[in-house]
C-alpha cells in the first residue's frame, strides 16, 4: 500500500468481517479468503508480502487469523488499523459462534445438518489445496525448483513420516536461516 493513501476504516472491517464470517472451519480456512481481500480485491499487499506474513505469523502462537488481522490492520492502518481488523475479525465471529453452536449443537443428529457439515470439508480442502499451490510457487521463485521440492519432501518426511511436531520443524528451519547470518554479523 501506498504510505500517502488514506486508509478507509470501512473497508479494513469489511474485508476482515467477510473473511472471518466465511471462513467456515477455522484460520486456516480464513487465510484464502483473507488473500482475496487483502491481495486481490484492496490491493493492501502482493503476494510475496502475504506469504511471508503467514510464514511469520505461523511461528507465533495464537490463531493464524487473529495474527494475521492485527499484522495486517496495523500495516495498512497504524493502531485503529489494528483495532478495526481485529474488532472485525475476532467480535462477529465470537457472537455469531455462540448462537450458531448452540443451534448446531440443538439439532446435529438432523440428516441436513450432517449433510452441511460433510460439504463444506472439501471446499476448504480444495481452498487449502490452492494456497498450498501458492507457496509452492512462491518458494520455486525464491529458492528455485530443486530447493523448493527438497524443502518440501524433508518437511512431509518429518512431519508425516517420523511424525516431528511442526513447532520444531519452524524451529530447524529459522536457526538454519539465521545461523549463517548471526555469523556473518559476528564475525564483521
Amino acid at each position: 500500500m501506498v504510505a500517502d493513501e488514506k486508509v478507509r476504516f470501512g473497508d479494513v472491517f469489511m474485508a476482515f468481517f467477510r473473511a472471518g464470517m466465511l471462513g467456515f472451519g477455522g484460520g486456516p480456512a480464513v487465510i484464502p479468503l483473507l488473500q482475496r481481500e487483502v491481495v486481490g480485491r484492496y490491493g493492501w499487499m502482493n503476494d510475496d508480502e502475504f506469504g511471508d506474513t503467514i510464514a511469520l505469523s505461523n511461528t507465533m502462537p495464537g490463531p493464524i487469523a487473529t495474527k494475521l488481522a492485527g499484522y495486517i490492520g496495523y500495516k495498512i492502518g497504524g493502531m485503529w488499523g489494528l483495532l478495526v481488523a481485529l474488532a472485525a475479525s475476532v467480535i462477529p465471529t465470537v457472537l455469531l459462534m455462540i448462537l450458531l453452536l448452540g443451534v448446531l449443537q440443538s439439532y446435529k443428529d438432523v440428516p441436513w445438518v450432517q449433510n452441511m457439515s460433510q460439504t463444506v470439508v472439501p471446499v476448504v480442502a480444495v481452498m487449502l489445496g490452492v494456497l498450498t499451490w501458492n507457496f509452492v510457487q512462491q518458494s520455486q521463485k525464491a529458492l528455485g525448483w530443486g530447493v523448493a521440492i527438497f524443502l518440501i519432501v524433508l518437511s512431509v518426511l518429518l512431519l508425516e513420516v517420523l511424525g516431528l511436531h511442526p513447532a520444531i520443524l519452524i524451529a530447524l528451519l529459522i536457526a538454519a536461516v539465521l545461523v549463517p547470518f548471526i555469523k556473518r554479523v559476528v564475525s564483521k
